[in-house]
This record gives structure tokens, sequence and C-alpha cells, in this order.
């Protein structure tokens, strides 16, 4: 796609944002409950292309990681659908009256949730991005321009389709969603550099594309980023609770950022615990690496490294580290994580109250899996990513933190003095 269709795509879908602005509550949800309608009627359609996608990429060596996140399941193609259903019904943020003050000289001042407006989204392999972060985004009355990853681009395309079918029913702008339907690299770095049509870039993928947008986006971005995470057992545990907490945070779905990369374990509990997970986590199909001290507990753990720390796997691999206390524990995460997801499975309330407070990361978990950091199991119907930023939004974005603010000030001819 030339460098000028992708621009004219950003004109059209910054266009279709103003139009977006001035639809009702109402009339966005009718448009939700369209769009999963079609979703449902198109169902057999939407999962054979995605068979057929899933076929083509095996043939052509994708990695595991990437083909468990292509594929859609009847069960996982529903559970889209269920999203969107979910998104309809929550509160209508726009409007939303954030604050309000009246000045001592009559002045009446309001800070008013208003749409971002026009949205990249960036993405690699998940087609239920494109449903989700379409969603979320005409929820919010925001536009949204698409590029998903080359691997999926035929279920990509279909769902689009199914998009701004339902955008024409309802009489909306069909650019409203719009679609890079192109596996050049370099309409990448185009889009990211929009900046007259788009308000805010969101990529949801690896580090390197997330290092990549971060250096040459000249449109703010807000990163979704990697999840090297951590479960850590305290001396207070209950192992039980532990262990399936380790196990359904490693194995549940291994493929994804909120899976467990790094069991910490306390000295006091290593002897007990590790060659007791290690067992499961092995017999479940789990690479175990780990430090000194616990290969010393159990045989056929494989030696860690310094780069094993902060790597994250996206696979069927964890590394174990034994530590001291709890404060070596959140040191230890402050240090080699990313400020993803993390956990601690702990009796104690006081080292529990100590690690939600001190572990930087945008989740963090008592006696909980890391899995359910997501903004479906957060109650968000669904999420545009999980952002491990600071500025504007934090972990699962769902539909606040698809918007900005203005402050609306009323008067009677005020004038300053």
């Amino acid at each position: 796609m030339s460098a000028e269709t992708v621009a004219s795509l950003g004109s059209a879908v910054h266009a279709a944002s103003t139009a977006l602005s001035r639809t009702s509550g109402a009339t966005r949800n009718r448009l939700l409950r369209v769009i999963a309608t079609k979703l449902r009627d198109h169902e057999e359609r939407i999962i054979t292309v995605n068979r057929e996608e899933v076929e083509r990429a095996t043939a052509g060596g994708l990695s595991a990681v990437l083909l468990d996140r292509l594929k859609f399941t009847p069960q996982r193609y529903r559970q889209m659908i269920a999203g969107v259903k979910v998104v309809m019904a929550l509160p209508d943020p726009l409007g939303e009256v954030m604050e309000r003050v009246k000045r001592p000289g009559g002045l009446r001042i309001e800070k008013i949730r208003v749409p971002l407006g026009s949205v990249g989204i960036i993405y690699e392999a998940r087609p239920n991005v494109t449903i989700d972060a379409a969603v979320l985004c005409l929820k919010t009355g925001n536009s949204v321009l698409l590029r998903g990853g080359s691997e999926a681009i035929a279920t990509n395309r279909a769902l689009v389709e199914i998009l701004q079918q339902s955008l024409r029913t309802v009489g909306l702008p069909a650019p409203s969603v719009s679609f890079i339907d192109s596996t050049d690299r370099s309409d990448v770095l185009t889009m990211i550099q929009q900046s007259q049509s788009l308000d805010v870039v969101i990529p949801r993928g690896g580090k390197e594309l997330i290092d990549y947008i971060r250096a040459n986006a000249l449109v703010p971005v807000i990163a979704h980023g990697e999840g090297n995470c951590h479960v850590y057992v305290d001396a207070p545990a209950d192992l039980s609770m532990a262990e399936a907490i380790v196990l359904n945070a490693k194995t549940q779905r291994p493929s994804v950022c909120n899976a467990a990369e790094k069991l910490l374990v306390h000295k006091r509990q290593a002897a007990k615990f590790i060659p007791r997970i290690v067992r499961r986590l092995q017999e479940a199909g789990v690479e175990v690496r780990g430090d000194d001290q616990s290969r010393l507990l159990v045989s056929g753990i494989i030696p860690a490294d310094d780069t094993d720390w902060r790597r994250e796997y996206l696979g069927m691999i964890i590394a174990v580290h034994i530590v001291d206390d709890v404060t070596a524990a959140i040191d230890h995460i402050n240090e080699y994580g990313s400020h993803h997801s993390d956990a601690i499975v702990t009796r104690s309330s006081r080292n529990a109250e100590k690690f939600l407070h001190e572990v930087d990361s945008a989740a963090v978990f008592v006696n909980a899996s890391t899995r359910f950091t997501d903004g479906f199991e957060f109650g968000l119907g669904a999420e545009i990513g999980i952002s491990t930023q600071k500025l504007h939004a934090r972990g699962p974005m769902g539909l606040r933190e698809l918007t900005s603010y203005k402050w609306v000030v009323r008067g009677k001819g005020h004038v300053r003095k």
C-alpha cells in the first residue's frame, strides 16, 4: 500500500471521528448490537477463513506462540461476541462530569469526558483484537485505523467487512473503522507519522515492535508492554494454593503477556515447595530453569543465565529463583520485571500489603493468578491493550482509558480583572 493511500485512510478516519463524536450513547449501543448479531450470523464463515489461514501459517513455519494467538476456536469466537455485549451494557463514559466547581465570582467549571478522537491500533496475530479494539473505540465515540499482522490478514479483512457493514446499517460512516489491508511493513512507519490525522497510536506486540514505534512515531503512543510476570511464594504460604496458582499462571495459556514467566520462592519454603512444583510443571511440559540454589534441590532444572531474569518467554518455560524474604522478592521484581503483573501467595496480611504497596507494576495480586490481568476479567468487557506506562493509562485499557476530557466553563458576562 502506498504512503499516499495510508495517509488517505488516516484522513478518512479523522473525518469520521467528528461524526462519531456527535452520536448519542443509544446510537452507539445500537451499532454494537448490530455488530454482535452480524458476528454471530457469520461465525461459520469467519472460522473457516481463520482455519485456512492457520493452515497456511503452520505450513509457513509460524511459531507455536503466534499460531495459538492466531487461532479462532468456536469458544474464543463466542467469547469475543460475549465481550461485545458486555461493552454494550457498560455505562457510556462520554459526557461524564469528572469534576465540578463553582468559583467565588460565579463561574461554573466542569471537567467532562470526551473521545480521544482518531485512534491507530497496531497488533500482531490475534484477530480478536480487531473486534475488541473497534468495539471499545466505537462505544467511546472514537474512530479507529487498524493495522494487524500479516499472518491474520484474511481473518482481519473479513472482520472489518462486518464492522463496516454494521456502520452503514446504522447510518454512520464506514471509515469509522478502517483497515490497512497490506502486509508491507513500511505502512507501519507511514501510519505512526500521521500526526495530522491520528490522535494516538496503541501498539500491541513484541518488544521489537514496541521499541520501533516508540522510536519513530510522530503520534503520541500508549504502549502495550511485554509481560515478564512473577509469582512469589512467601514463607507463610498455603502450598496447595501456591501450586494451583503457579500452574494456572504458567500453563493455562503460556503465549499471552499475563502468563507467569518467573517463580520466586522464600528460602524457608524452597526445600519443600520447589521439588513439588518442578515435578508438576515438568509433567505439564514446562521447561524449568533455575538459579544455583534451586538446582541443588531437584534434578532436571536447567541453569538460568543472567538474561533469563528479564526475558518474556511466551511459551512453556519458567525460571525459578530463591529469595531471602518478601523484601528481596519485591526488589527482584522491580529490578527485572516489566511492570506488568506480579503476584504473591501468602497467609500474611502484612506481607501482602507490603507487596501490593511496593511492587511497581500495573497489576498486583494476592493469592490469585496473574492470568486475571485482562479487560474482560476486570469487568471492562474487553481491552484495547495492557499498558505498562504510567501516563494516561496503566493496566488493562477499557472505555475510560479511551477518553480524554475538556473543561467547560459557564459564565454570565465574566471578564478577568
